[in-house]
């Protein structure tokens, strides 16, 4: 086995040792235990059939993957088995029921960027975790009591909170299990490294593109430093890489048909990323205000979704109100 000098024996806790296995942590630990099988059908590629294979169409008619009902399927039977009362998955249109007399409700994004399936690019998994109500998942993200993550990479690694900060775990292949990595995640409040499609720029509105145009003009302009522009294609991707190296990223609402409220879907991908954010002392928002306060009218909604660095979307904020109208 290939070692490093400083190799010895896997560091960190266990995350069953973390963990209470009672309440939404129980469900953050279930999910978690439910990730290897998932990332080394991921690994397998091709070797054992097409994972790319198109077999539907979801809500918003993006074409649906053989993997992505897959892991649908898989979390399903892993939350059931949790006590979930009801889930709300990317992967079907309705809500599905779990057992009636379950105490919480779970939204979840089984497999985040399954464009990128096959080519050994970032994928992930994102969730959250409710308190069961009435009223259901059509609630804002201040009622969420726990979220996470999984990254899919040359690593597993899988992200959480329970409201008490953020937490990051690796998964070590020698013991089988998730060890803690980094806890207690903080932000620093400025960013160096600035995620976005570059290629959708001139659809933008005015206020962010005059961003760009100073953000870009480096230590030569307004801003009076450079930044690192990258873009990964997958929002779980970016999450991960800006916990732990700092950085901002945004998939703003913009010109064309089928953009105008961003592309990224509210309940199950932005409110967990903003939790996330927000406990390692980030910020979130649409452009206008908190994610985790917006109020959804769908269970599919999409929203604009601007994370990362406090200050950067301060700024960002900013710009936007500078040139309204």
């Amino acid at each position: 086995m290939l070692t490093l000098p400083n190799d010895g024996p896997a560091q960190g806790r266990p995350i069953r040792d973390v963990l209470a296995h009672d309440g939404p942590e129980a469900i953050v630990l279930a999910l978690a235990q439910a990730l290897p099988p998932l990332a080394t059908r991921l690994a397998a590629g091709r070797l054992h059939g097409d994972p790319e294979e198109i077999v539907g169409v979801n809500d918003s008619g993006d074409k649906q993957k053989a993997l992505d009902v897959a892991a649908h399927h898989h979390m399903l039977q892993v939350l059931r088995v949790a006590g979930v009362r009801q889930v709300l998955s990317e992967e079907a249109d309705e809500v599905i029921a779990l057992n009636d007399a379950g105490a919480f409700d779970v939204a979840i994004d089984p497999i985040d960027g399954s464009g990128s399936i096959g080519i050994g690019a970032p994928l992930g998994m994102l969730f959250s975790v409710m308190p069961a109500a009435p009223e259901g998942f059509l609630r804002s993200g201040r009622a969420i009591v726990a979220a996470g993550y999984a990254s899919f990479g040359h690593s597993l690694d899988f992200g959480w909170s329970v409201g008490q900060g953020v937490q990051i775990a690796g998964f070590d292949t020698g013991t089988g299990e998730f060890r803690l990595v980094r806890e207690n995640v903080l932000l620093k409040p400025a960013a160096s490294t600035i995620a976005y499609n570059a290629s959708n720029e001139r659809h933008w509105s005015p206020g962010l593109r005059a961003w760009l145009r100073d953000l870009r003009a480096g230590a030569d302009g307004p801003r009076g430093r450079d930044f690192n522009m990258r873009w990964l294609a997958a929002a779980v991707g970016e999450l991960h890489r800006i916990l732990l190296k700092g950085g901002a990223f945004l998939y703003p609402a913009d010109a064309r048909a089928g953009y105008e409220d961003g592309r990224l879907r509210l309940i199950y991908e932005c409110a967990p990323i903003a939790f996330l954010i927000e406990q390692a002392g980030g910020a979130a928002s649409d452009g206008r205000g908190p994610i985790l306060d917006r109020q959804p009218a769908g269970l599919h909604d999409f929203t604009p979704l601007i994370f990362g660095a406090r200050d950067e979307v301060a700024t960002i904020l900013d710009y936007l109100a500078d040139h309204q109208g």
